[in-house]
């Protein structure tokens, strides 16, 4: 098939090969190949295999670069750890590297949100109807990216600040932020890739039981429509995303 590759990683290595399929080739970080162009790009299937190199493919994800639809082919090799490999850390800012090279190793970074169940004493959950992003228009948990450096919890409490304006306390039953050796820190931890894009989705949802007494539910203008208590049933009903679905049944029981 034409337009079809490889992406071979092994403990941070990926195989890269130059114009000619001869590899493994390696970049050099901060390479300006304005005057050569592309030189190190992603083998095809034929290419391994002419390397004797035996792998399992995990998944199979459809890069679209300009107008051009690329299939890029995920697997495990089945060797010793590559010494000469490249690392894919250093594919990024070499501008010799292939763009779909760089695309796909991009499609392998995680993308990391954390949201909040918060619930009163009705047992009823504070939802957002979103207004801009992957959801307007829909009905989600409170909660977005976690940024850099940003402990998931954290990112919980600032993005109920954010959009709706109200101060939430995230109890840790376990301390887990001081100690990271414990990992049980009340967080509902779900995973998933949703379509053939590669994106692979990391949730972290807390839960916070509280009736804001005192506080006013203000949602933030350019990013939140409404929000609203919900019966449980009715959160599990009008919620879009999967991850706040099982997170609702698995908070409140």
């Amino acid at each position: 098939m034409d337009n079809e590759y490889v992406h071979l990683e092994h403990d941070g290595k990926l195989l890269l090969v130059d114009l000619d399929g001869n590899g493994p080739a390696k970049p050099h970080m901060g390479r300006n190949s304005s005057e050569n162009g592309h030189i190190i790009r992603l083998p095809t299937v034929e290419e391994v295999s002419t390397m004797g190199i035996i792998w399992k493919l995990r998944r199979v994800n459809r890069i679209r670069l300009d107008s051009v639809e690329y299939v890029v082919n995920y697997g495990i090799p089945e060797i010793p750890w590559p010494e000469d490999w490249a690392w894919k850390d250093s594919t990024i800012s070499d501008s010799g590297v292939d763009p779909l090279a760089r695309e796909s190793v991009y499609r392998t970074i995680h993308r990391v949100v954390s949201k909040v169940v918060i619930t009163n004493t009705k047992k009823e959950v504070l939802m957002a109807k979103v207004s801009r992003g992957f959801f307007t228009g829909c009905w989600t948990l409170p909660g977005g990216f976690v940024d850099y450096g940003e402990h998931p919890r954290e990112a919980a409490i600032r993005e109920a600040m954010e959009e709706l304006g109200v101060e939430i306390e995230i109890i840790d039953p376990t301390k887990s932020q001081e100690d990271a050796s414990n990992y049980e820190d009340g967080a509902i931890v779900q995973t998933k890739i949703f379509n053939d894009e590669g994106i692979n989705w990391v949730s972290f949802t807390y839960k916070c039981e509280s009736d804001l007494v005192g506080q006013d539910i203000s949602p933030k203008d350019d990013e939140i429509e409404e929000a609203r208590w919900f019966s449980k049933d009715e959160a599990i009903s009008v919620a879009v995303s999967i991850f706040d679905i099982e997170a609702i049944k698995m908070h409140l029981g």
